[in-house]
């Protein structure tokens, strides 16, 4: 593939030359496109404030710094607009089924021969409304019609992304979708799975015990689930000579990720990391001065392979030859103190404390937040 970003650009900030801005999606509330625009409309207002007080410590050239706004993903929702927004390619929209079989619009992107599956397009758990979700029925078909369709269209190489699906199918709808021609796909396809998921297939850390509760099961369905997915995993074993059931990302989506292992040779790889080493982003932030990336909520499961924590891993390198800083700014945070010991050099939690949860997450309120902490922030540093 080639790497391409040209990002966001926005020619406003505040005492840096340069400013990389990018934030995972708070879930629920905004997107990641969403965090990033509003973090730099507050360095916006921040400089246009610092301008009209009359300062005259700072030149012009100083006082609008390129601010490059990146989306990002962990390999879940949002991970088609973060590769597309950072790549040259095309979206593709076609006619597939939603996890209850019913028709709907799923988008994919191409990017020269590879094609971008975010599953939740089709079988994500947002289009099921909370009191008709049922794991035991929920199907991954439309994620097989995804694929079909780019197969057609002569892709031979796929980077799917597996978070936030609806389904614990251990992707038997993804194979009957595609017929026999699996097959064909087997020998011809490479997949690259973008998950952060380690979990096996089966058992109390599989995908039914871990994760299908979230998606509507109660205790006997998970059980339920479970023999399936070992069932599914001793035939698919016996016909293949060998079994995957076991792999770290087996469990993902619902067993989806198994699918892939056992059937398709895929390789898993932390969808982080892989949007960031797409993208090139070691070579963007490369003379950064001020590195923002930031989620919905941070504490210490944020440093145990998150995107923050991610993002924290690659600017640390870059720091060993710079004085590079980076912030993390969430909607909320809580251990605070170990994650400026992991080496944020600010934490920002933007939500004010005495605001309710309910309001917090009203979008058009979050944003305010968000500009008005970095407003703070940059007025303070």
């Amino acid at each position: 593939m080639n790497r391409k970003n040209d990002g966001l650009r926005l020619m406003d900030g505040a005492g840096y030359k340069k400013i990389i801005i990018a934030c995972d999606s708070y879930k629920g509330c905004l997107s990641s496109r969403e965090v990033n625009e509003a973090i730099a409309s507050g360095v916006k207002e921040w400089n246009a404030e610092d301008a009209s007080s009359g300062i005259e410590n700072v030149d012009s050239e100083d006082a609008s710094p390129e601010i490059i706004c990146l989306e990002m993903s962990d390999g879940g929702e949002g991970m088609l607009d973060a590769f597309l927004s950072a790549m040259k390619g095309e979206r593709v929209r076609i006619h597939a089924h939603d996890a209850l079989m019913r028709w709907i619009e799923a988008e994919y992107g191409i990017v020269n021969d590879t094609a971008i599956i975010e599953i939740a397009q089709a079988a994500g758990l947002a289009l099921i409304e909370p009191e008709q979700r049922n794991p035991l029925k929920a199907t991954s078909w439309g994620v097989g019609e995804m694929i079909m369709n780019a197969y057609r269209r002569g892709v031979r190489h796929f980077i799917v992304g597996l978070g936030g699906s609806a389904t614990s199918d251990c992707g038997i709808g993804m194979l009957k979708a595609m017929g026999d021609d699996w097959k064909k796909i087997r020998q011809e396809c490479s997949f690259v799975l973008a998950s952060d998921v380690t979990n096996p297939l089966c058992g109390e850390n599989g995908a039914a015990h871990v994760f299908a509760p979230q998606k509507g099961a109660d205790a006997e369905m998970v059980e339920m689930l479970d023999a399936r997915a070992r069932k599914f995993a001793e035939v698919s074993a016996k016909h293949f000579g060998y079994d995957r059931s076991e792999v770290p990302g087996a469990g993902a989506a619902g067993g989806l990720g198994y699918a892939f292992l056992q059937y398709f040779g895929a390789e898993v790889s932390a969808g982080a990391e892989l949007l960031l080493r797409e993208i090139g982003f070691d070579e963007m932030i490369r003379y950064a001065d001020l590195v923002i990336t930031g989620e919905g909520h941070s504490d210490r499961q944020t440093l145990m392979g998150k995107l923050p924590q991610r993002i924290l891993e690659h600017v640390l390198k870059n720091k060993a030859m710079t004085d590079q800083q980076i912030w993390l700014v969430s909607g909320g945070v809580s251990e605070k103190q170990a994650l400026l010991d992991a080496g944020f050099d600010q934490v920002l939690a933007v939500s004010p404390q005495n605001m309710n949860l309910e309001e917090a997450m009203n979008p058009k309120i979050a944003k305010r937040n968000i500009a008005n902490a970095i407003k703070v922030s940059f007025g303070n540093a």
